[in-house]
């Protein structure tokens, strides 16, 4: 493929040239003040990205599932009891991580395409008097479905049945694109990654503690040490780490969050929310549909697209990259074969979203399939169009 190409794979995503002289840096000596510098400015921006003020910020060298184990191994004890919902291949894998590590977990199937049932979650909590269930897991943005669920109305969940268990939030491919509100939200835990929303390459996992779950880490007994934010908070504490700090990634960080600030979150959540506006009426222009049941779960960083029974969607995506150097994302877990996924999160502009539709649409009519060349392209461009007539107008 060619790297000149923008990618639309829901992560990593395109890197900001200013992102990537951040990371492109000369070796420094991490106990030094210096480090300090770069560290703290970081964990501060994150605060503000989650909206949160009390908790806590960890960031480790790993990606998003070394912050799933962060999250279950500081928190909880062998056989503990877990109430999550597997409607994805990234809840599923949260789930099997839990079962990993000798916790007892009550799965609620639900089907890909759909959110987290919030209404079923009251129930199971309501039903357990005893408290048995410590951790709630929910997946904010599932990436395999291009499915947002609603974490507010898991919270209300949580508080009319008056269950003390913690809430979980995988917001890996939603936290930095779209609204999360982690205080208001009552969320214990949440999990991301520089990889997506951060626009940074891999290699840290984001994680944030509520005071609640601090003050569990204590009386947990699952094994951790490499993920211990014991140790990583007395490193904090000496404005260091406990091991060697990802520094040049960490620099990235610092720099990412000032540019999400910079640009406004409210901005930062509107362009994701138009860009993906763009690619969904695309999608409905070539008389296609999407993986996610309804509008409410449409997600603003990945769409799924559901491509007609017996064609093998992994074409679309084998086609576009030797064809046209262009990335897409193949179908996941249940949904393999059946849907090819356009991203469209982190740094990205309405313009290099239509190249991405131009080529989707230049790579279906070559195989085959009844889409009109043109069509998906017409309708993205009639909706930036108007948004940015509105834009201006607000603007004078």
């Amino acid at each position: 493929m060619s790297t000149q190409n923008p990618i639309f794979i829901p992560g990593p995503t395109n890197i900001p040239e200013v992102l990537r002289k951040a990371v492109d840096m000369p070796t420094i000596d991490h106990r030094s003040p210096l480090f300090g510098k770069i560290l703290h400015p970081a964990l501060d921006g994150v605060k503000k990205v989650l909206k949160t003020r009390e908790a806590q910020i960890f960031v480790f060298p790993s990606t998003g599932t070394g912050g799933w184990e962060t999250a279950i191994t500081n928190v909880l004890s062998p056989n503990d009891k877990v109430l999550a919902c597997r409607n994805g291949m990234f809840s599923h894998r949260w789930i099997d991580m839990c079962k990993r590590h000798g916790l007892d977990v009550q799965v609620v199937m639900q089907e890909w395409g759909e959110g987290v049932p919030a209404e079923r979650f009251e129930e199971i909590l309501t039903a357990d008097k005893s408290h048995e269930i410590k951790v709630v897991l929910a997946t904010h943005n599932e990436t395999a479905t291009g499915v947002r669920s609603d974490i507010a109305a898991v919270r209300r969940a949580l508080d009319n049945a008056k269950h003390p268990a913690l809430l979980f939030v995988d917001g890996v491919s939603s936290i930095g694109c779209y609204d999360f509100r982690m205080d208001e939200w009552g969320v214990d835990v949440a999990v991301t990654g520089s990889q997506k929303g951060f626009m940074l390459p891999p290699g840290l996992a984001i994680v944030g503690f509520s005071p609640k779950a601090l003050a569990a880490v204590e009386g947990a007994k699952l094994p951790r040490t490499f993920f211990d934010i014991r140790d990583m908070a007395k490193g904090y504490a000496a404005n260091g780490y406990p091991f060697t700090p990802p520094v040049a990634l960490l620099n990235g960080l610092k720099t990412a969050t000032a540019m999400l600030l910079e640009e406004g979150l409210d901005n930062v959540f509107a362009r994701h929310n138009r860009i993906a506006e763009g690619v969904r009426r695309a999608v409905s222009a070539w008389g296609l549909k999407l993986c996610a049941a309804r509008p409410e779960l449409y997600s603003d960083t990945v769409s799924a697209i559901l491509m007609p029974q017996g064609f093998d969607a992994n074409k679309i995506v084998a086609h576009a990259l030797d064809a046209y150097g262009v990335a897409f994302g193949t179908g996941l877990g249940d949904v393999a074969g059946k849907v090819f996924r356009i991203g469209h999160l982190g740094s990205l502009t309405d313009v290099m979203a239509l190249s991405g539709i131009a080529t989707a649409e230049m790579v279906m009519v070559d195989l085959g399939l009844p889409v009109t060349l043109g069509s998906g392209v017409a309708a993205a461009q009639e909706h930036y169009r108007q948004k940015a007539s509105s834009t201006q107008k607000n603007a004078a």
